[in-house]
């Protein structure tokens, strides 16, 4: 009658066991998915793009792997405690228990991790100090608004370049940024070359890193700083250090006035009317307000992040920015009729150094 019984529940526990499989397969699947897509693409610190961001993904590996031994070990002897038969102990045997638990679990365990955490990362976080070169490196200024990047490169032969929303570094080289903020506190941080930096009012933060070769990479801001803060990423454009220096040289004053000045009649009254109170354009006006444009046509992007520079980015950006952006300071240019609009963003998209 045993034998029967079993081969009769055998079936049931077939189907039970298959039904299982069923509903755990699907929800393993999404979870080992939704793991495995963080180990890769533009923001992940798991697919380094230079030296600093291998230290911090090697602390990273080290620390979910003593985690998951530690995690795994708890949960062992919970399960242990609760399957155990109880064991008669005299309060003096109780008591060197728990101090042998509390010295071990509650002292020796942190403090040896927390000097294991240190021996990694003190020294990969000097590698990001900017400590004297005998070469000195490229300096990148970048400064935090609500909610755009102002990028300037002040140690340029032939003067100061400013541009916004976008960086262009040399590759198989130390670059020294120095990031600040001019109203909120913000951070800089590019997550295929290291860490992140607070960016305060007030106060200049500096922070080295280097990208191994050309490419593209994603920048993006990591603090909180109100409605337009998910707005705030850029593109990182790592170049060749000759092709670096042509950026540089295409970008100075005198030639991006030239190129300013060569635009339609109507756009330049159009500017100068409604956007030179904000805009700098080389040549045409210096405030700070705003974004500088004197290269906007060869950005990426416009709107830090928000919309891809393409034919017609600009007047459609100009019409709909409070959509596009909402809370970002522009006026509504209710005031300009559409082929003013037009006109003008046609010019801003002509300045392409």
């Amino acid at each position: 009658m045993r034998e029967r019984a079993s081969y009769m529940a055998s079936p049931n526990i077939q189907r039970v066991s298959h039904q299982w499989v069923n509903q755990i397969a699907p929800l393993f699947v999404l979870v080992a998915t939704t793991v495995l897509v963080g180990c890769a693409g533009d923001k992940s610190i798991l697919d380094p793009a230079g030296q600093a961001a291998r230290d911090v993904r090697l602390i990273w590996w080290i620390m979910l792997s003593f985690a998951s031994v530690v995690f795994t070990a708890v949960i062992a002897l919970w399960l242990y405690a609760f399957k155990r038969k109880p064991v008669e102990r005299t309060p003096a045997e109780e008591r060197r228990i728990a101090r042998r638990w509390i010295l071990g679990g509650g002292i020796i365990l942190p403090v040896s991790s927390i000097a294991a955490l240190l021996a990694f990362g003190v020294p990969a976080g000097q590698r990001m100090m900017p400590v004297p070169l005998d070469n000195a490196p490229e300096v990148i200024e970048v400064i935090g608004h609500q909610w755009w990047w102002e990028v300037r490169y002040p140690n340029a032969e032939g003067g100061e370049v400013v541009t916004a929303n976008q960086i262009v570094m040399p590759a198989g080289e130390p670059v020294d940024f120095h990031v600040s903020s001019a109203d909120v506190v913000h951070a800089f941080w590019i997550p295929r070359l290291g860490g992140k930096i607070d960016m305060l009012p007030g106060r200049v933060n500096r922070i080295r890193l280097e990208a191994d070769e050309p490419g593209t990479l994603v920048a993006q801001s990591a603090e909180f700083s109100g409605v337009g803060y998910a707005h705030m990423s850029f593109p990182v454009e790592v170049l060749p250090r000759d092709e670096f220096d042509t950026w540089l040289s295409a970008r100075q004053p005198e030639q991006l006035a030239d190129l300013a000045s060569q635009g339609n009649s109507n756009a330049l009254a159009a500017f100068q009317e409604s956007c030179a109170s904000c805009h700098r354009v080389a040549g045409l006006s210096d405030s700070g307000e705003g974004p500088d444009l004197s290269d906007v046509g060869g950005r990426a992007a416009l709107g830090a992040g928000v919309l891809p520079m393409q034919t017609g980015a600009i007047t459609y950006w100009l019409t709909h920015h409070q959509t596009l952006k909402p809370g970002n300071r522009m006026p509504a240019h209710d005031d300009m009729d559409d082929a003013t609009l037009e006109t003008l963003g046609n010019w801003l998209e002509g300045l392409n150094p």
